[in-house]
């Protein structure tokens, strides 16, 4: 059972391992709980009856046959087999569903040319806004008891998935947000995401993009980015581009009460440019995955959805299917998160970042660094200590332990 917080076992941790109790402006955080729902999943063969063995709670549908120009591939004509299937099943698992409103159909296309993938002319703006605007309301009218958020575009920095630019992006966004809001009030607009790793592709956008949302007056209710970092990168960096979007949206405006979330995240995908894929195993699977989510807790990510769930996937750096080391990391961190209300500071001259989940009587406390190891004192009346691979052993209270980017979690089980 999680306890109410109090600040002393975090406090005297960190001042036992040495840190700085003042992290950078931005970097603490406090709050709860945590919810299945902040830990999401790709799950590309959702309609066709998939399942995981984690205990994700939100579902993003992208990747998975049920784009516009997949369902409505004739003017008016919508196949709603597939997104039906996909949607009926996350709702027989109580999923949240984060559904993606792009991409354009080749019908639809104002340039079928712009755009091959999932069908050609999917990087187009669409030649009439009514087009978009039909759809929007189908899908709103016939899901809108299932569908927690919409998504307007996945990755509308990228030629890949748009070729449009970032004012007509807005519009598509305002245009959604106006049929979501009048027919589903409740569910969630998500701004089109953005990857950050391909700075020169972020940077033409992302800016611009906000600019234009700034000047309808935000119609969005969430801020969306892919934090998936270079093949050879770690989470130290998609930490360096948590802290640059985040810098991004305070130039530009955004309001507080929008929320920022990853609707995409893996690591050691080839590129940008030559760099090959990284295929990442072991204790780094593990340890990658859980300080992921660990990252999204202290540097106020609301959700992350990781890609994806599929079997020996030759895409991405870290697998995420049953047995895996990287599926292990995932359900340890969410053993430790879920439920959880949290105190969380970022470790600074190297020490350990920590987070606090527990009270000061019986201390739940998680510790671990994106890149580097330092020592860090155990927390007093902790028995116990476990990595990401859920591999426990017994550890002293008072003593120095070794911490790195293999989070641990240190309390007592009896307690």
């Amino acid at each position: 059972m999680r306890r109410a917080l109090t600040a002393a076992v975090l406090t005297v941790a960190l001042a036992a391992s040495g840190a700085a109790l003042a992290a950078p402006a931005g970097a603490d955080s406090s709050g709860g709980p945590v919810t299945d729902v902040n830990l999401g999943m790709h799950i590309p063969q959702i309609s066709q009856g998939e399942q995981t063995t984690v205990n994700e709670g939100s579902v993003r549908l992208w990747d998975s046959g049920v784009t516009w120009g997949q369902v409505e591939q004739k003017k008016g004509k919508y196949w709603w087999n597939g997104l039906d299937a996909a949607i009926a099943n996350a709702n027989q698992q109580n999923l949240q569903i984060l559904y993606v409103l792009g991409s354009t159909p080749k019908w639809a296309a104002a340039n079928p040319k712009q755009g091959k993938y999932p069908n050609k002319g999917a990087a187009s703006m669409p030649k009439n806004m009514k087009d978009w605007t039909d759809w929007v309301t189908a899908v709103v009218k016939r899901y809108g008891a299932s569908i927690d958020a919409y998504q307007i575009w996945n990755e509308a920095n990228l030629p890949t998935f748009w070729e449009g630019t970032p004012k007509q992006m807005a519009q598509l966004t305002v245009e959604a947000s106006k049929i979501i809001r009048k027919y589903d009030p409740s569910a969630k607009i998500v701004a089109a995401s953005t990857t950050v790793r391909l700075q020169s592709a972020y940077k033409k956008f992302f800016p611009k993009y906000l600019k234009s949302l700034k000047k309808a007056g935000w119609p969005v209710d969430v801020i969306s980015f892919h934090g998936y970092p270079a093949a050879n990168g770690t989470p130290a960096d998609r930490v360096t581009y948590i802290k640059q979007v985040q810098a991004d949206m305070a130039k530009a405006g955004v309001p507080s009460s929008k929320a920022l979330w990853d609707t995409e995240v893996n690591y050691g995908i080839a590129g940008p440019g030559a760099i090959p894929r990284q295929v990442i195993t072991g204790a780094n699977a593990a340890g990658w995955t859980a300080a992921t989510y660990l990252d999204n807790v202290l540097y106020g990510i609301d959700r992350g959805y990781w890609y994806y769930w599929y079997n020996n996937s030759n895409l991405v750096g870290i697998q995420m299917y049953t047995g895996t080391e990287g599926a292990i990391g995932y359900q340890t961190v969410r053993t430790w998160l879920s439920g959880s209300f949290y105190s969380c500071q970022e470790g600074k001259g190297g020490a350990p970042n920590v987070c606090q989940f527990g009270d000061a009587v019986n201390p739940d406390v998680v510790a671990w660094l994106d890149s580097g190891s330092a020592t860090f004192t155990v927390p007093a009346n902790v028995t116990q200590t476990c990595n990401a691979l859920n591999q426990c052993t017994p550890v002293a209270a008072g003593s120095q332990v070794t911490i790195g980017s293999m989070p641990q979690w240190f309390g007592n089980p009896a307690s």
